[in-house]
């Protein structure tokens, strides 16, 4: 009987999971319904309805550093849930809920108007607030309803184990106060509902307060669930709830964002998606500790992805250079801290290696999971010197490029002696943990890399992305080696083996049917898995496209195949498995289709940047100026507006970044010899665009530029 042979979608076969199944990856569950809404700082974020409740057993809930604190929260009157007229965020890490009740016994609909306001920030507040409208008195119960799981965010996305039988809760007499805690050997968690107005019992997990409310009468209470104390929240907003909702208090937000550029444009759409994108990150930033590195970095996204992941900052970083150089040079040092050192096949840790990912829940704690880090990715080293270089080259720091040397040395040794598992002159990615990814490219699901007819191929597999990132990642070391690093000999050999990569990557992946377009991997018997994809447009950001053949991959790119409207498709229409709701089987990135608009930007070919460029402000505009972390890819020539992906971070952190990539395309801005360039192309629709306190070499540029005419220059300290 033959051996099963590995594959994305069964990356172990034979070798089961310590931590059992972790069943089907839920989908946005009708009890939250299209409307729910979050608030969020850092790695804590309370997701609910529209009426700000939390049903029990849904993805909702209250949730720190990966462990669910309240996993159930509604709030009724005269046991009845109440109606939604209006709920919004304020910030991001505020929001207003506006309801009212519907008919119930003794009680006409509309009698009363409540309002709930929440904010995150030096723990999760909520103010109720009851007016009510009957010209006689009224007796009502209100009641909260309270569940804690302390489940892994891993468990909410797909099954929660059950802790019942662990979790001890010590509410107290007086009822001031709910307490849940739970203790799984060295991991322990507790929630604590601490309540300004005691309620007049408790049931059960139910706070229950009972009201006499004359006419006109108002009545609020307030209530506060404490963050475990440590790390986690950068500069959390603080004080009394009304003061945060409507800007009374202080806002670090505000002062983090006042040292960084400011964008302006005759198109106002561009102008607020650009500050969206500028509050979003800055919504995102976490402040945790990891092997005793403290990291101060943007997480990836909301609700699933709230932590450090390598290849998600890197590219982050990448895109928003253009905005600043500490989130690139954080990122840059907080991950050559967590640097592989040795080989450990649970973890797929390796010597030289960059991370994939960060958590802090239970089943990373216990280890049950691998996650504290994993190192499943074979592109965030590279992707890594890439962004050490394109910092180098904003900056001039010569110091911090010195510093990292011995960690740029050793990623490059990881390309070479780990990622090259064969010796082919390819980097290939096999997990080897029962725990592992089975995708190690930024298409990541299992069926992320399919052959054109619908097969998942056989592992190891050599996507072309990474080749791409490879061939770069030489090329701008050897730059640096040629300077700060100073060492001009392997300069030369990385130049060379640069050299030798273009050649065999053109020969070994380009097909030359259907129009012509690169193959998407290599699969582990070197056939050509031969899915049309978004990845050229990668290809085409690292320059290892041949001019002769760009023609051919923009074609391809910008075909109605491809090109939906709004942005480039990960897989092209003609593909057996595509999906327009297919997570990489037809979806829209925004980042990837910001990496492709850089690409086309570098081979000459304005006039499609443009065009992707616009339809993803025009997305943005319609998501209040947010890019989702994707969109379903329908032809918006049939559906007329953008459809998100069903399961989309928002904010999420790539996605905020692309709109400053896609500026900085289109205003063809780069360093150069301790210069800024500008080669602008702008669209009339977009007028005239103005960027103040543009950071580089140490000093702050005014940029301005209309149409195809531009300056650069710099501004008074």
């Amino acid at each position: 009987m033959a051996a099963v042979r590995a594959t994305p979608a069964d990356p172990t076969p034979g070798l089961l999971s310590e931590a059992g199944q972790s069943g089907d990856q839920r989908a946005m569950p009708p009890e939250l319904g299209p409307n729910s809404l979050a608030v969020l700082s850092g790695p804590t974020f309370m997701y609910s309805n529209s009426s700000g409740d939390v049903p029990p057993g849904s993805i909702g809930g209250l949730v720190h550093l990966d462990t669910r604190l309240v996993s159930g929260w509604t709030l009724t009157v005269n046991g009845g849930a109440l109606l939604v007229l209006r709920a919004q965020t304020i910030d991001h890490y505020s929001a207003q809920y506006v309801l009212t009740n519907s008919a119930l016994p003794g009680l006409p609909p509309n009698s009363l108007g409540l309002r709930r306001l929440r904010y995150v920030g030096d723990g999760f507040h909520e103010r109720v607030e009851l007016l009510s409208f009957q010209p006689e008195p009224v007796r009502l119960e209100l009641r909260l309803a309270v569940d804690a799981d302390f489940a892994d965010l891993f468990e909410v996305k797909s099954v929660v184990r059950d802790r019942s039988a662990e979790i001890t809760r010590d509410h107290a007499a007086d009822g001031s106060e709910l307490c849940f805690s739970y203790r799984n050997g060295d991991f322990s968690a507790q929630t604590r509902v601490c309540c300004a107005i005691p309620a007049d019992r408790i049931e059960g997990d139910e706070l229950v307060w009972d009201l006499d409310l004359r006419p006109r009468q108002e009545w609020k209470v307030d209530l506060h669930v404490p963050l475990p104390p440590g790390l986690g929240v950068v500069e959390p907003v603080r004080g009394d709830i009304a003061d945060v909702i409507h800007g009374r208090g202080d806002d670090p937000l505000r002062r983090w964002v006042q040292d960084r550029a400011v964008l302006r444009s005759d198109n106002q759409a561009l102008e607020r998606t650009v500050r969206q994108s500028r509050d979003d990150l800055a919504a995102l930033r976490l402040d945790l500790e990891v092997k005793g590195q403290k990291i101060l970095l943007p997480g990836a996204g909301l609700p699933w992805f709230l932590s450090v992941f390598g290849r998600d900052t890197l590219i982050s970083a990448y895109q928003t250079l253009v905005a600043g150089p500490l989130l690139a040079k954080g990122a840059l040092l907080a991950l050559a801290r967590l640097q592989g050192e040795t080989c450990d096949d649970f973890t797929d840790e390796e010597p030289g290696k960059i991370l994939h990912e960060v958590r802090s829940g239970e089943l990373t704690r216990t280890g049950q999971k691998p996650y504290g880090p994993y190192y499943g990715t074979a592109d965030a080293t590279q992707l890594w010197l890439i962004l050490l270089s394109e910092y180098w080259r904003w900056t001039g720091d010569d110091e911090t490029v010195r510093h990292l040397g011995d960690n740029a040395i050793a990623a490059l040794r990881w390309i070479d002696e780990y990622g090259d598992r064969d010796g082919d002159g390819y980097v290939e990615y096999a997990t080897r943990s029962p725990e592992g990814l089975g995708n190690q490219c930024w298409r990541d699901s299992p069926d992320g890399i399919c052959f054109a007819d619908g097969r998942i191929p056989v592992l190891p597999l050599a996507t072309a992305d990474i080749q791409g990132y490879t061939y770069d990642a030489k090329l701008r070391l050897a730059e640096l080696l040629d300077g700060p690093l100073a060492n001009p000999v392997l300069a030369r050999r990385l130049r060379d083996e640069a050299g030798t990569l273009y050649e065999r990557f053109n020969q070994d992946y380009w097909i030359d049917e259907r129009g012509g377009y690169y193959a998407v991997a290599l699969d582990g018997d070197k056939n050509l898995v031969d899915a049309k994809t978004s990845s050229m447009g990668h290809l085409l950001w690292s320059g290892i496209v041949p001019p002769e053949r760009a023609d051919a991959v923009v074609r391809q790119l910008m075909s109605p195949q491809m090109f939906s409207g709004w942005g480039i498709r990960t897989l092209s229409r003609e593909e057996r498995l595509y999906n327009a709701l297919g997570y990489h089987l037809g979806t829209v990135w925004p980042h990837d289709n910001s990496i492709a608009v850089l690409g086309l930007a570098r081979y000459g070919y304005r006039a499609e940047a443009k065009r992707i460029s616009l339809a993803m402000f025009d997305a943005a505009e319609q998501f209040d100026h947010r890019l989702p972390e994707a969109l379903s890819g329908f032809p918006r020539e049939r559906l007329l507006f953008a459809v998100p992906y069903p399961t989309a971070c928002s904010p999420q952190a790539w996605a905020a970044g692309t709109p400053l990539a896609l500026v900085r395309a289109l205003l063809g801005l780069n360093p150069v010899g301790g210069q800024l360039m500008i080669d602008p192309d702008i669209p009339p629709e977009l007028g005239r665009i103005t960027a103040d306190r543009v950071r580089a070499f140490g000093q702050e540029w005014r940029v301005e530029a209309l149409g195809t005419s531009g300056n650069v220059r710099l501004q008074a300290s």
